[in-house]
């Protein structure tokens, strides 16, 4: 019986082949979307969660109260997990983990920047690594030692044998190869080449054991059968005690806690002082992205399958006639559409290996899938299944519903009922594409927005370089020949990139400040001397910090607008702060400068004379030289002093621009996906207005034989859809109102949503369906009356 009706329902492809191919293309456009946008959602739902041990795999987070609000975030201080480990029996093991250290790793004559991080022996209980060579008991017991990645291991020995091979690090200290594992899998969150104890950072002087100087992320395991709750109880002031007891300047009211290590990468917003949102709000919202766009391509499938209902009806009265059964007619059509489901699923795989390349470009992952799996095909079989199952059901129904007397004396008639339902489908159709159609809309104006915002920095021509290797040393005679070069105009070194905030506290106070003032949280940045010359601050008063002309500078300080706020100054230049143990004099105030997310707020931000530390080199390039040329001359200037080392520089408005890419991703894909959502609903108003066209062809060549034109046969067919459309617009536009309202709450500097957003919204869809269906109507009017009356 099954292989009666696929032969049936082969014919019936093969009778309308254009019909059947618009049909496929359709639902095969739909599946392929949803099944990208189901392939990312599992690599980010699957994120650390293959840790055999993940259910005792904690982070220690830190809660404290700013301003009237509680906040909650992962960053630590360096000595937290060793006194912990001695003072909680519960801790079956830790390990701290420090990032962000592109050390130079030597072999021979081979030399490569390598993204490695700092961590414990029992970083390896604590998360599955799989060896490729080398033990994996009593790793990083000393600072002598190192793991690599596979990858970075045959980049440094080729198809040597690594184990035991000796390398220099920063082409000072020599370590010795233990171990090599194989690479991150896609669905970790970690990102390193290799593993070095914190023995070395000592060594090195990257470690500290200040209590107040919360940096790097520290990780527990927990022993069998110990409750979270009971354990949080016990470390709650554990931090809060210490840092207080060795702090004089900024007391600590916060808490500590630990929380799930395999939800963290989901559950990342630490705003309300717990982690109940973050990039599961991504996830959440691209489910119903991908969960519209298979509704409107099965919508499409159903008003497609009904929208020919007339050529079928002879068939389902003989087939009544002859003994069928209803039952019988809706698992005939109900094959029909699960065929079509599968040609389309074949479709689908073609457009999915086609498009996943540009796809993983757009989400920044290696998405894949694996053809050679058996479950991988039954999934999708199923999928398929399930989908021509729910795009056929409707029309198995209505199909299967037709009466044979009627159907056979050729008084059938589509119902008004069925039109009816065909409406309210293509109305829910262009709702969800209109909705997308807005949010992309509100999603590309913020990006905009923030992109237009007034930075307080000049970043055209500014480039900036880490200090590293001998770079620190001899830096005056760098920066002397810099500005000796005519390549660059000036210099200023500086705690971070102007782009970014590495370093953030509070206790920042004046004689004005009052005792809720202590908990403002203010952004620490640095200057040796020419901030405002060389990033382009714009100074309101006073005067640039100057430790070359100026020798008493080291105690220092720039303030912005916002920091003259908070520290309540009236007359800031010559005042008196405290900040950080020290007395530090205001010599100048700069206009408020965007530092951090483009999307934030501004914040209090201190400019700190050179009593503090410095990582960065920017330089400004001399605009009437050549950029290409200026570099070159730069690069010999750093090579000079620096040789061993790669010259790598950044221009800052790249890296602002690259602060855009995830919003932008989610405008691409939005935009994508709002476009083909459209797309497939036009199919359905095709399907829709050839059905009209089929049902009122009497209708309209009597209006032809009474005179009417064809301007008016095209406005009376049209004029019902364009009603559904502006239906459509109306109920879309409050919900996708509330939905992007929602979305920007958590931008600081945000946009209002404009009712001309709407409007776009609106004509979009509103021009793009009359062209769709201005094709039909027309074709429509031009057939000749006595074509369609010759049977009367």
């Amino acid at each position: 019986m099954l292989k009666h009706y696929f032969t049936i329902a082969l014919r019936n492809l093969r009778k309308n082949k254009a019909f059947s191919a618009i049909n496929i293309i359709g639902l095969a456009i739909g599946m392929a979307g949803c099944l990208m946008i189901a392939l990312w959602l599992q690599n980010m739902l699957s994120m650390d969660r293959y840790h055999t041990k993940d259910d005792r795999l904690y982070i220690i987070s830190n809660r404290d109260d700013y301003q009237g609000a509680k906040y909650a975030w992962i960053s630590t201080p360096k000595i937290l997990a060793e006194a912990m480990g001695e003072e909680f029996a519960d801790i079956e093991s830790y390990s701290r983990y420090g990032e962000d250290n592109h050390f130079l790793t030597t072999y021979q004559q081979k030399k490569i920047k390598t993204n490695t991080v700092f961590v414990d022996p029992g970083f390896f209980d604590l998360f599955d690594m799989t060896f490729i060579s080398g033990e994996k008991g009593r790793l990083l017991q000393d600072p002598t030692s190192i793991v690599l990645t596979e990858s970075k291991a045959k980049a440094l020995f080729g198809e040597e044998d690594p184990i035991g091979k000796i390398i220099r690090i920063d082409s000072v200290n020599q370590v010795q190869v233990q171990a090599v594992i194989e690479d991150i899998p896609s669905n970790s969150s970690f990102d390193f080449e290799a593993l070095i104890s914190w023995d070395y950072a000592k060594k090195i002087g990257f470690y500290d054991e200040h209590w107040g100087n919360n940096s790097i992320t520290t990780f527990v395991l927990l022993k069998e059968n110990v409750r979270l709750a009971d354990f949080n109880d016990k470390i709650k002031t554990f931090a809060r005690d210490h840092t207080n007891s060795s702090n004089n300047y900024a007391k600590n009211t916060g808490e500590i806690f630990a929380t799930p290590y395999k939800d963290h990468y989901l559950y990342d917003n630490g705003v309300g002082g717990t982690y109940s949102s973050g990039r599961i709000d991504l996830v959440r919202l691209f489910a119903w992205i991908g969960g519209f766009i298979l509704v409107v391509a099965c919508i499409n499938f159903m008003n497609l399958s009904t929208a020919k209902s007339e050529l079928r009806a002879k068939e389902v009265g003989v087939r009544k006639v002859v003994g069928a059964g209803k039952k019988s007619l809706i698992v005939q059509f109900l094959s029909e559409s699960m065929l079509i489901s599968l040609l389309a699923m074949i479709l689908a795989i073609v457009i999915m290996i086609v498009a996943l390349p540009f796809f993983n470009h757009l989400v920044s992952k290696d998405l894949s899938i694996s053809f050679l799996s058996p479950i991988t095909w039954l999934l999708l079989i199923a999928f398929a299944l399930l989908t021509g199952l729910l795009a056929g059901i409707y029309p198995a129904f209505f199909l299967s519903a037709f009466k044979p007397i009627s159907t056979l004396k050729g008084k059938f008639k589509g119902t008004t009922k069925g039109v009816s339902v065909r409406s309210l489908l293509v109305v829910l159709q262009f709702t969800l594409a209109i909705i997308l159609v807005i949010s992309t809309v509100v999603v590309t104006k913020q990006i905009q927005y923030t992109k237009n915002r007034d930075r307080g920095y000049q970043e055209n021509g500014l480039a900036y370089t880490f200090i590293e290797g001998e770079i620190g040393t001899h830096y005056e005679q760098i920066r002397h020949e810099l500005e000796a070069s005519n390549a660059v105009l000036s210099v200023s070194k500086t705690m971070s990139p102007v782009t970014d905030r590495w370093s953030s506290g509070w206790g920042f106070t004046s004689d004005a400040s009052t005792e809720s003032d202590e908990r403002i949280n203010f952004v620490r940045f640095s200057s040796d001397a020419d901030a405002v010359k060389t990033l382009g601050f714009e100074l309101l008063a006073g005067r640039d910090i100057d430790i070359y002309t100026y020798p008493t500078d080291s105690l220092a300080v720039l303030l912005n607008e916002s920091a003259v706020q908070a520290l309540r100054l009236e007359d800031p230049v010559g005042s008196t702060i405290m900040g950080d143990g020290e007395k530090r004099i205001v010599v100048g105030v700069i206009k408020d400068f965007v530092i951090g997310s483009p999307f934030g707020k501004q914040e209090p931000t201190v400019v700190l004379g050179p009593d503090a530390w410095f990582n960065i080199i920017h330089y400004r390039l001399n605009p009437a030289q050549n950029t290409a040329e200026s570099l070159k001359t730069v690069e010999g200037i750093f090579k000079k002093y620096n040789p061993d080392y790669p010259f790598l520089y950044q221009f800052v408005d790249q890296v602002f621009e690259s602060k855009f890419k995830e919003t932008q991703a989610v405008g691409t894909i939005s935009m994508l996906f709002a476009g083909l959502t459209i797309f497939i609903a036009c199919l359905g108003l095709l399907a829709l207005i050839a059905y009209m066209a089929e049902i009122r062809v009497k209708e309209i060549a009597v209006r032809k034989v009474l005179g009417a034109s064809v301007a008016q046969i095209t406005m009376l067919l049209t004029k019902d859809f364009i009603k559904l459309i502006i239906l459509a617009i109306i109920i879309a536009s409050p919900i996708a109102w509330w939905a992007m309202n929602n979305w920007l709450k958590d931008y600081a500097y945000r946009i209002e949503i404009a009712w001309y957003y709407f409007l776009i919204a609106g004509f979009t869809a509103i021009g793009i369906s009359l062209v769709t269906i201005s094709f039909q109507s027309i074709k429509a009017s031009l057939a000749k009356p006595v074509d369609s009356l010759r049977n009367e």
